[in-house]
């Protein structure tokens, strides 16, 4: 009999533990979902692999992830395809075994700081929970394969040529579960791979013949890839070694018991701050920077004391030209090979109106399932905004609008003088907010449709408000380098050129402009050929600088991203946190300034480790609550309050 033949007919499934074995429960059930006895009897085999019964498992057309209590997997239609099944038992086995085979605090005790070495930590951990896991249930390393698969061939893993245009961390990731397990990766994975595996093999291959005895305890394996990232040549992300700590403290009891040992008197300061000074070049730069600056202001010290001695003639030039303007005011080491292909452009001159009306439409398809939850924010944010700004009153005026609740008294003695009040002018009015959107490649797909959405609700809402929003946009003109790249090539490659590429920021939305005539420039953010990559340094400090000459009393910058700055051409040839430490630099210039109040939203990872005061969405059920919050949040002036609510380190 077919499957469609009774389709009120279904069978509901569950799985249960029973003396080391499973059971199962068969149950006939009239349902109009023939996909629900198997998402039913899916999510109980999940909670038994992740032996947590209190687990909860739902299905949602959003990314799959899990927390500590969640597990999401891919929805699963009602003519449930063999692909739609496969990857969802691939799914459902990985994220099971994370939950059971993962422990978050040891994880994130040795997680490194810099985004390349994390990402390859994160790449290996995965690898050694899906080998350990196969190790007890053999069949989840199938079914995992299946997912593995899906995610190489979405991102195109399969018609990679060169191993610059391959993610060296996933291929870490891979390898190791290659090396682990003993089985075949999937087409599209097995090429990432093999692209890097001469590089990792020549670079860690001793590192890596210890892989079998750490497999087993995480903590072992966490240090095994630690040492994995520093023989591949990015040690200088790892951050500290959490294990001094402790041994530092052991040091500090046993303090007593033990010799101190003597300095060297014979140059060991100097070798000490040049040791210091190799292990953190950031620093040393900072050092070196500071040092400029002081020959800088003894120049200019003693060329006016010689303009005093030496009295030029009037109306004649100065013999040199003024010293070219830095390229950043947070820091200016930080270089750029060239800006004449740099470009600041509206969203209108990108496309024809025709085509913005096209994508705008696509737009306003993804958000047509929000319809009802963005109208509900709207009204939510407005009705809060507006309360925090029209409750504030003083009394007791001898004009202005009369107090009718102080009337009594004048009833009650007419001697009394009427009572007047007037409301206070709150900076609530006179505010203007701007949102900074990232539009690097990978926001493609569900991370840009979250952003433009966020950018849609978060305009008209505070439109509504009477407050000015402006909307911005960076990415790159190029990929891997533009013309800036070719220059710089046909000049000889000099060494530490700075930013290789060429810079595109777009101005989707002015803050004097109305939204009705900006509405479709954010049907932009749909056209996949605009998103390349991001330099979010540069990018966060032309839109301060755009605030900065605005009337408003105060102005909040939001910054909407989903991590760390990426310019493969720029990093290929700078140092490694060349761009990322730029970008902490203009936020360190903008939160000391204090000009701007500076926000973050990540979308789908997690910005805190830049911006100070930041809120996460990952997925659109996220998006009503995390957006109210988070711009109520911002006018609300009792900064404790306000800090309670984004979850900020510190107040303020």
């Amino acid at each position: 009999m077919g499957r469609h033949q009774h389709p009120q007919l279904l069978l509901n499934i569950s799985i249960v533990p029973y003396a080391n074995r499973t059971r199962l429960l068969i149950m006939t059930k009239n349902n109009d979902n023939p996909a629900d006895p198997f998402k039913k009897a899916l999510a109980e085999a999940t909670k038994v692999m992740a032996n947590d019964p209190e687990l909860s498992v739902s299905f949602s057309v959003d990314p799959p992830g899990a927390t500590n209590e969640t597990i999401r997997l891919p929805q699963i239609s009602r003519r449930m395809t063999r692909d739609e099944v496969l990857l969802a038992r691939g799914t459902a086995d990985a994220l099971a075994l994370r939950h059971k085979f993962h422990d978050p605090s040891t994880h994130n005790r040795y997680v490194p700081d810099g985004q390349m070495a994390r990402d390859i930590y994160e790449a290996m951990e995965t690898a050694r929970i899906e080998a350990v896991g196969a190790e007890y249930m053999p069949g989840t390393a199938s079914n995992i394969d299946v997912k593995i698969t899906n995610d190489a061939l979405r991102k195109g893993y399969d018609q990679i040529k060169e191993p610059a245009e391959a993610p060296l961390a996933v291929a870490a990731g891979y390898l190791i579960r290659h090396l682990a397990t003993g089985r075949p990766l999937p087409t599209g994975a097995q090429n990432v791979m093999e692209l890097w595996r001469g590089f990792i093999h020549d670079r860690a291959g001793g590192t890596l013949e210890n892989l079998s005895d750490m497999l087993q305890d995480q903590q072992s394996f966490s240090k095994f890839a630690r040492q994995i990232i520093e023989d591949l040549g990015y040690g200088d992300q790892l951050g500290d070694d959490p294990d001094d700590f402790e041994d530092d403290e052991a040091d500090d009891s046993d303090g007593a018991s033990e010799d101190p040992q003597e300095p060297d008197s014979t140059g060991s300061d100097d070798d000490t701050g040049e040791e210091e000074a190799e292990a953190n070049p950031e620093q040393s730069q900072e050092q070196q920077q500071d040092a400029a600056q002081s020959s800088v202001q003894l120049d200019d010290a003693a060329e006016q004391e010689m303009g005093e001695e030496t009295e030029m003639p009037e109306g004649e030039a100065p013999t040199e030209p003024p010293a070219p303007q830095p390229i950043s005011d947070a820091d200016p080491l930080y270089e750029a090979w060239s800006t004449e292909h740099d470009e600041e452009i509206r969203a209108e001159d990108l496309a024809e109106p025709a085509e913005l009306e096209r994508l705008r439409a696509y737009l306003d398809q993804q958000l047509d399932p929000l319809k009802g939850a963005v109208s509900r924010l709207a009204n939510k944010l407005q009705r809060r905004l507006q309360a925090q700004q029209n409750r504030s009153w003083e009394f007791d005026l001898e004009e202005g609008t009369l107090d009718a609740g102080r009337l009594a008294r004048v009833i009650a003695n007419p001697t009394t003088p009427l009572s007047f009040k007037v409301e206070k002018d709150t900076e609530f009015r006179d505010t203007v907010v701007t949102l900074l959107l990232d539009n690097s490649g990978s926001m493609r797909g569900r991370p840009i449709s979250i952003a433009a959405i966020c950018a849609d609700v978060m305009a008209r809402t505070l439109e509504r408000c009477q407050v000015k929003v402006e909307i911005l946009g960076f990415t790159t003109r190029a990929w891997k380098g533009g013309l800036c790249r070719e220059n710089w090539l046909a000049d000889g490659r000099p060494q530490q050129p700075g930013r290789l590429n060429d810079l595109r920021h777009i101005i989707y939305k002015s803050a004097d402009s109305p939204w009705r005539r900006a509405r479709p420039n954010l049907g932009l953010m749909m056209k996949e050929g605009l998103l390349k990559e991001n330099i979010d340094g540069e990018a966060l400090e032309w839109a301060h600088r755009r605030m900065i000459s605005r009337p408003e009393a105060r102005k909040v910058l939001m910054v909407i991203s989903d991590g760390a700055p990426v310019d493969d051409a720029t990093l290929s040839v700078n140092p490694a946190n060349y761009l990322e430490k730029h970008l902490r630099d203009v936020i360190a210039m903008v939160e000391k300034r204090k000009a701007v109040e500076l926000v973050a939203i990540g979308i789908g990872h997690d910005v805190t480790r830049y911006y100070d005061r930041a809120v996460t969405i990952t997925d659109v059920e996220q998006l009503a609550g995390a957006m109210t919050e988070q711009l109520a949040s911002l006018f609300d002036t009792d900064p404790r309050a306000r800090a309670k609510v984004l979850g900020m380190r510190k107040a303020g």
